[in-house]
């Protein structure tokens, strides 16, 4: 979940607002370490529970006092102090529109992940509507595992077939379920999950970062990064957990990073956006961290983890903290951890981590007011060699670097279609047990009914994923382009090659660049990888005036030479979520998409994974006659009343 989704409730309980927080550079962000024992959490396995029913259950959404503060404060924030930021902001790139495949030779097998539906019904229905999904993807040993929001599921490499059902997050990590239907108690919220296999100790590892509650749903303040690591190399067999406390106050054994619940009294801290990586020796994830309840950023974190300790579960497990990330003296802003293939790691300095990210963001955390950049972040994590001993010491370097230019990029458009659920806003005369009009199995006030087709999120330029191979980091971010005479999200993508110093600093270029755009259409939320061979490919969703929402991608190689675009599951609708529409969200609506996709190697395959739309409907399938609420807005089990986002797994072979 980015921090930019942050929601407050109507009357209902069923809206939800965008909220941009913009905050101080805290003056606490300097670069430390600190290692920790974790003790273990206990064991869990994937045992889900049967589907809930169809139909509306309210609360649909968390309401209100269970999220983020909903004030917007604006704070001056310093600058990059050798004015790397533009002066005034840059133009798009203007950008040759790609050409599109007409046929997939690469594509080896593609199917449906999870969906909106999969994720609202798991565990007898005791879950929250949610959007976008964010999504996780993890492949070896002959699984597949794929976690979006706050559900998971265990397929067969060979085949894709389901070996598990669809398990909720909630009771995996050990906690209440999301909400109790029968009770009304709220649990833990869970969010941003992400999924890495070691190929090395043949373990997979689901992590997440969770918010303490209490029953009536409030925040107690407390944080977690939970690590859920596999005993064996099958991922259907048992798991091991560890809670690492991240609220970073001082209490629960963390720092105080002088968090604020108002920009004075001092409050908890939150880990937003993790996301992980490795090398040989250790298990990376890195966060945002805010203050839970007040306005501000602080700066990106590092989770550092031994992963032979991992691999053995043991009744306790190190963590370092790597602490307020600083790049030439501004606050880090997702920095995303690097992940190699097996024997693609850098042994520099006794074992290095590589990492990047970009500067440019919508300002709220960079500090960047241009939303636009011809830099990126280069990061390395030295002497991980060391997280195999009782007390490590890592050393953190970074720079910036000159790049091509990226920019925020603007909504995307996606093809006409049926729109049941703004639909069933906008009608006033269908009959319900509450009088006439569809809306009124939505709200208790009536809402205006001029609801329209959406421009789903772009998101904004921040990376999107990085892969390490053959001495080169790959990195991929949304940025707008130019393309055919309109202003579109596109892709940019980098390789840069990096290298440590003789004073221990990292330094190295880009030598390769490019952009990746469609005419008539936009391409969002990239997720890159990269075979040892030299072989790789780029995930995205396809969505604009000649798609619907579609999964997408393209193959790229060592020489940066890359391919058409392939269209692995073409969209069959346009998105119809509750993030849609001003009746839930305010004015102006802002559709959540995917806050980031997957994409990552098993030998000399590469598995993607992004959001598409999988059904359609119309409004009388939607709401058929006569009247009922029981399975209303499921047409025929292929969506729920609020959302009918899904996910799309492929493998290629490029």
């Amino acid at each position: 979940m980015s921090r930019r989704s942050i929601n407050r409730s109507s009357a209902l309980g069923l809206a939800l607002v965008a909220v941009l927080v913009v905050g101080a550079f805290a003056a606490s962000a300097t670069t430390a370490d600190t290692t920790r024992s974790i003790p273990s959490g206990g064991t869990t396995a994937i045992r889900p529970a049967a589907e809930g029913p169809d139909g509306l259950q309210q609360p649909e959404l968390r309401p209100a006092g269970s999220h983020f503060g909903t004030v917007e404060v604006n704070r001056s924030r310093p600058g990059f102090k050798n004015g790397k930021f533009p002066k005034n902001p840059l133009d798009a790139p203007t950008v040759a529109s790609s050409a599109v495949a007409g046929s997939n030779p690469e594509l080896a097998l593609s199917v449906n992940g999870l969906n909106h539906r999969d994720q609202r019904l798991a565990n007898g229905g005791n879950q929250f509507s949610l959007e976008p999904p964010d999504q996780a993807l993890c492949v070896g040993n002959g699984y597949v595992v794929e976690a979006t929001n706050s559900v998971l599921r265990v397929r067969s490499a060979a085949s894709g077939s389901a070996l598990t059902g669809v398990q909720d997050l909630n009771t995996f990590f050990g906690y209440p379920a999301a909400i109790n239907r029968t009770t009304g108690v709220f649990g833990a919220r869970v969010i941003d999950p992400v999924c890495h296999y070691d190929p090395d100790n043949n373990r997979f590892m689901v992590v997440i970062t969770t918010l303490h509650v209490l029953p009536n749903g409030s925040f107690t303040g407390k944080n977690t990064i939970d690590v859920a690591v596999s005993n064996t190399g099958d991922p259907t067999g048992t798991w091991t957990v560890y809670y690492v406390p991240a609220q970073n106050d001082g209490t629960d054994g963390t720092p105080d990073h002088g968090c604020t619940l108002d920009g004075t009294a001092p409050g908890p801290c939150f880990q937003d956006y993790p996301h992980i990586g490795a090398d040989r020796w250790g298990v990376y994830v890195t966060t945002n961290e805010y203050d839970l309840f007040g306005p501000a950023f602080n700066a990106a974190q590092i989770y550092a983890f031994s992963k032979a300790q991992l691999a053995a579960h043991p009744a306790a497990i190190n963590v370092t903290l790597v602490e307020n990330l600083v790049v030439d003296g501004s606050p880090g802003f997702t920095v995303w951890p690097a992940t190699s293939p097996a024997g693609q790691y850098s042994s520099e300095r006794n074992g290095t981590e590589y990492f990047l990210s970009t500067i440019a963001g919508d300002g709220s955390e960079t500090g960047n007011p241009t939303g636009t950049a011809r830099r990126i972040g280069m990061w390395a994590l030295t002497n991980t060699k060391s997280l195999d001993t009782a007390s490590p010491s890592l050393g953190i370097t970074s720079r910036l670097t000159n790049s091509q230019t990226y920019v925020f990029p603007p909504k995307s458009d996606q093809k006409p279609g049926n729109i049941p659920l703004g639909e069933c806003i906008n009608n006033t005369t269908t009959p319900t047990v509450f009088g006439p009009g569809c809306w009124q199995l939505l709200f208790v006030q009536e809402p205006a009914h001029d609801e329209v087709e959406s421009q789903p999120d772009s998101l904004d330029s921040r990376m999107q994923q990085t892969w390490y191979v053959n001495g080169t980091i790959w990195g991929a971010s949304g940025t707008a382009v130019w393309v055919n005479g309109e202003l579109k999200a596109g892709i940019a993508w980098f390789a840069v090659e990096p290298k440590i110093n003789g004073a221990g600093k990292v330094e190295g270029k880009v030598k390769q660049q490019g952009y990746v755009a469609l005419a008539n259409n936009n391409l969002t939320m990239p997720a890159i990888a990269m075979t040892p061979g030299g072989k790789g490919a780029i995930a995205f969703t396809v969505m604009g005036e000649d798609n619907f929402p579609s999964a997408g991608y393209v193959t790229i190689d060592a020489n940066g030479s890359v391919g058409p675009i392939h269209v692995a599951a073409a969209g069959l609708g346009p998105d119809d979520g509750f993030t849609s529409y001003k009746a839930f969200v305010g004015d102006p609506p802002r559709t959540r998409w995917g806050d980031y996709g997957a994409a990552v190697t098993d030998g000399s395959s590469i598995w993607l994974a992004s959001e598409y739309i999988a059904q359609t409907c119309t409004y009388a399938q939607y709401y058929p006659s006569p009247p009922s609420t029981a399975g209303f807005g499921s047409c025929g089990a292929t969506r729920t009343s609020l959302g009918n986002w899904a996910t799309r797994i492929s493998k290629i072979t490029p």
